[in-house]
């Protein structure tokens, strides 16, 4: 999955709302999200069940009663952040009698009891098969009861939750499959998520059909090997019994669901991208030309070490039939650096191939070693600081690639999802571009700012590149010669 920063889900740009006050509502929470976009989907999910508990979204953490924390343990950093944030937390609950707090996601679901052993002030934990009891464990903390819910399930029950519809600027996610059967040797995803299960078909159709009508245009398909949805059943001869499909088969439904006008999806492994998928991005009408297809190393000995299944030129032979069917695809990715073992001519292999592929942006880490995962106890470890020094000799080459690429769209016109206010405020609003390239919109000809609503879809000529953003102006308010009116952007 593509990581995030950490945030909360209901301010900035992330910001939604899930439900109407209600007169008699039973008191008012805050959810905390750490991690990926499956994490935000079941925060956003979690605020469902809440709403239709009584409940209602708090304007601000200090004015809730309750604070639910949604956690990621992806990388050791994130996991310390939140004891941190937890400790923290203790005089939070004691201004206000009566307030909960309770721990759910990732690190919840690896570490369980021991957040009430270890934290006496939180109520409740439970794991990422858990979303749905929820409910009733505040309502067992506000009684005083202590607990803890984190059994893992196999079932399809774990889907049939109120539909995330709260989707942000006429955007959203649609989960089609969860957990992993790969067991990378990094990689603590299938103890905090568990195995493969794929969603029915139908169900996922419908979710869809319903997040259209709702004024969605934008859907993300989730999954933790989105690509590998369904293909247990096909092995097996049960796709019809169970109801589901190949992923492509997948996308070419999605692809006919009125209001739909853009699909994406994260994160596809590349062992599962077969001809099929990448046919699918040639005849898709909404099929976005863009693929975050994580590589995270170029060396082969560190993919066998990863246990990746694939190899630098297996990659390599991705990238090419995804150029040839869609030439202007545009491909992200994620690495990692300073894995056991990785020597300095491995590291220059990972450049090699970065450069080789020509990355429109990538998502990039240091090695942090996860209990419970195979290189937990792999020697060799790579020094911090040449860790480091690595890391900052990837991104200051991904930041000439980004740069590289955004100067390309200099001139072009290109069809812009309007999400909100940029974070450089000031009424300057933002959205992305098919390819999944930021843009921020400048003021016209005559100075003023932009005007379009959350969700619209605009026809936007880009004027200026930066690393991390595109810079456009909306094509009927651009001039036919000349430059529009300058803009400052802060921290470029």
């Amino acid at each position: 999955m593509l990581p995030t920063r950490s945030r909360s889900l209901w301010r900035g740009q992330n910001a939604v709302t899930v439900h109407e006050a209600q007169p008699h509502a039973q008191g008012r929470f805050h959810i905390r999200t750490y991690g990926c976009q499956m994490n935000v989907h079941d925060s956003q999910k979690l605020a469902g069940l809440l709403g239709g508990a009584g409940y209602e979204v708090a304007p601000s953490e200090e004015a809730a009663d309750l604070l639910v924390i949604n956690t990621c343990s992806i990388r050791d950093k994130a996991e310390n952040h939140l004891y941190s944030d937890l400790g923290r937390l203790r005089d939070w609950k004691a201004e206000v009698p009566g307030r909960v707090i309770g721990v759910g996601g990732c690190v919840a679901q690896q570490v369980g009891d021991s957040l009430l052993k270890r934290f006496s002030h939180v109520d409740f934990v439970f794991g990422t098969h858990n979303l749905r009891l929820v409910p009733s464990m505040l309502d067992a903390a506000r009684g005083g009861e202590r607990r803890s819910e984190t059994a893992e399930s196999r079932s399809l029950e774990r889907f049939e939750l109120p539909s995330a519809r709260a989707g942000t600027a006429g955007r959203a996610f649609l989960t089609v499959m969860e957990g992993c059967d790969m067991f990378c040797s990094f990689c603590i995803v299938p103890t905090t998520r568990g195995r493969e299960i794929s969603r029915p078909a139908a169900q996922i159709l419908a979710e869809a059909r319903d997040l259209a009508e709702r004024g969605v245009r934008e859907l993300t398909l989730l999954g933790q090997t989105v690509n590998a949805y369904g293909r247990h059943a096909i092995r097996r001869g049960s796709s019809a019994e169970v109801g589901t499909m190949a992923f492509a088969d997948l996308l070419a439904e999605l692809d006919r669901v009125p209001g739909v006008e853009r699909i994406r999806y994260t994160s596809p492994h590349p062992l599962f991208f077969d001809p099929a998928l990448i046919e699918a991005h040639a005849r898709l009408e909404h099929l976005c030309p863009h693929v975050h297809l994580p590589l995270q190393s170029g060396s082969d000995a560190v993919l066998a070490r990863m246990r990746r299944r694939y190899s630098r030129d297996d990659y390599r032979r991705i990238v090419d039939a995804l150029r040839q069917a869609v030439p202007h695809v545009a491909i992200t990715t994620d690495v990692i650096v300073g894995f056991p073992g990785e020597t300095g001519a491995d590291f220059e292999d990972t450049l090699d191939l970065v450069r080789e592929v020509g990355f429109v942006d990538s998502y990039s880490f240091k090695y942090s070693s996860r209990p419970g995962t195979a290189a937990e106890s792999y020697p060799d470890a790579v020094d911090s600081e040449e860790a480091q020094r690595r890391l900052q000799a990837l991104q200051d080459l991904q930041r000439e690639l980004t740069l590289a690429h955004h100067r390309s769209r200099l001139g072009k016109r290109v069809e812009v999802l309007i999400h909100g206010e940029s974070r450089h405020g000031g009424g300057q609003l933002c959205g992305r571009d098919a390819h999944h390239r930021l843009v921020n919109l400048a003021p016209g000809p005559s100075g003023r700012q932009p005007e379009a609503g959350q969700g619209e879809i605009k026809q936007v000529e880009i004027v200026e590149a930066t690393p991390h953003s595109l810079i456009g102006v909306i094509a009927s308010e651009a001039r036919a010669t000349g430059r529009p009116a300058p803009l400052t952007v802060q921290g470029r």
